[in-house]
């Protein structure tokens, strides 16, 4: 019985590991390259159709000074401008995480933990 609640402080304290590395990507905001070459990006992305399914809400921002809190991803064509390299992946299984674009600025970041 100790071991049981053992585990479940341990479990609350320390989370889920998978929860803790989602923190990562769902930070991501300011500039963005789309890169092809796998060994020089940090994510692997997949393009999600339904705003449901995606792990982050992502709004194109139209300028790099507004992309500014998370969620808000600025595209750019200049590797040397970008803090975050990401490569778009044809199959979910492939991917790091999920995204959508939105049009709506102020829902843009990461949704729930599920």
């Amino acid at each position: 019985m100790r071991l049981i609640g053992f585990l479940a402080v341990f479990l609350f304290v320390f989370g889920h590991p998978e929860a803790r590395a989602q923190k990562a990507w769902c930070q991501l905001k300011g500039p963005v390259f789309v890169d092809t070459n796998p060994s020089r990006v940090q994510y692997r992305v997949y393009v999600e159709e339904s705003e449901s399914f995606a792990d982050v809400l992502v709004f194109k921002s139209p300028n790099l000074l507004f992309a500014d809190s998370p969620g808000k991803w600025y595209f750019t064509s200049s590797r040397a401008e970008a803090n975050t390299f990401i490569m778009i992946v044809k199959e979910r299984s492939q991917a790091d995480f999920s995204i959508h674009f939105i049009e709506t600025e102020s829902f843009a970041g990461c949704q729930s933990m599920r």
